[in-house]
């Protein structure tokens, strides 16, 4: 990977960071989502649904609520964005099996580029589905989406602002090294002077959801780690072997992050049509879907080590300390619907 990007840096100059993450991520051959299961122990980092089945169970039944509140479409589209191992949907499908309506109308549709983790899907899921390289293959009916640990994911620009001045931080060859550079930019509309880090990528993929929405009915839900409002700040991160490194020093080999914008996310959306409940942490959105119970209930069925093991995961999903607060929950919804609990009642 860093041939590759040295050849296409001294072909086409500086590299945007958005451009950089595209490359490192997704290319077809050499790309990190391509080659490689990231997810657990081994990988290099671990989601909310590999920590705990609680996560998908509670997502399911919100997703069967949400499917009622928008008046119990048949059929709909289950669409889950960026689905890792295929944990979420399958918590997601045992916890709504005392739905039959539901289960009954959904068809699940998973938008998933890397060719390994849809061999891990099937495998886990059964046949019962269809993929998607886009959400622009996507059926023409309503559909509920969910996206954990998706936009983070999507590639970002980041533009310094200095008075009147723009710079984009972009990736270049130095000594034979890939380095951080600034090259002018373009003026943005931004008051503050500071770093902007914005993603034209994450808000195509809104605003086409929110389209789909508008147009054809559906609600959806949006689990990230990020900020409610738009702020100033170096977010990008690289993760490898569970441990933060630097961002050019493993091209492919890392993962590459950044916090989410709900702020823009939100505008996005609603540019689309679709109407943009305020967003909740994710505490605050698996304690009102009922995580006290769930977790007494399974907790009641182990001992020792595996009821240790347990209760360490189900608390750090709402611990205002680890993933509670961190991460933000936002819903998506049609304008016309009965209210959608719990951000609405």
């Amino acid at each position: 990977m860093k041939e590759l990007l040295a050849q296409i840096i001294a072909a086409e100059g500086p590299l945007p960071v958005d451009r950089y993450m595209a490359l490192c991520l997704g290319h077809p051959r050499l790309g990190y989502y391509m080659s490689r299961d990231p997810f657990g122990a081994a990988g290099d980092f671990t989601t909310a649904p590999e920590i705990s089945q609680i996560f998908g169970e509670l997502i399911g039944i919100w997703c069967v609520a949400a499917w009622e509140a928008i008046g119990s479409p048949a059929p709909f589209a289950l669409v889950e964005l960026g689905p890792g191992r295929g944990t979420l949907m399958a918590d997601l499908l045992r916890a709504t099996a005392r739905a039959p309506e539901f289960r009954a109308a959904l068809q699940v549709h998973l938008v998933e580029m890397s060719p390994v983790l849809r061999k891990i899907q099937q495998d886990k899921l059964g046949d019962r589905l269809r993929w998607h390289d886009t959400i622009e293959t996507l059926p023409d009916e309503p559909l509920i989406f969910i996206a954990n640990e998706f936009y983070d994911a999507l590639p970002i620009r980041q533009i310094e602002k200095r008075g009147a001045k723009y710079f984009e931080r972009c990736v270049v060859m130095r000594g034979g090294e890939l380095v951080l550079s600034e090259v002018p930019a373009p003026a943005f509309d931004f008051s503050d002077d500071g770093l902007h880090e914005i993603s034209p990528i994450s808000g195509i993929v809104a605003e086409g959801l929110g389209a789909r929405i508008a147009a054809l009915g559906g609600a959806g839900l949006v689990i990230d780690y990020g900020h409610f409002e738009s702020g100033i700040g170096d977010t990008l991160q690289a993760l490898k072997a569970h441990e933060v490194c630097d961002v050019l020093k493993y091209p492919g080999t890392s993962d590459l992050t950044a916090h989410v914008d709900f702020a823009q996310l939100a505008q996005a959306f609603k540019a689309g049509g679709a109407e943009v409940l305020p967003a909740i942490t994710q505490g605050q959105f698996l304690t009102a879907m009922g995580h006290e119970a769930r977790a007494a209930k399974l907790a009641g069925q182990l001992s020792g080590e595996t009821l240790s093991a347990f209760s360490a995961g189900a608390r750090r999903l709402v611990d205002d300390k680890a993933m509670g607060k961190l991460f933000k929950v936002l819903a998506v919804a049609q304008q016309n619907r009965a209210a959608l609990y719990p951000f609405e009642t």
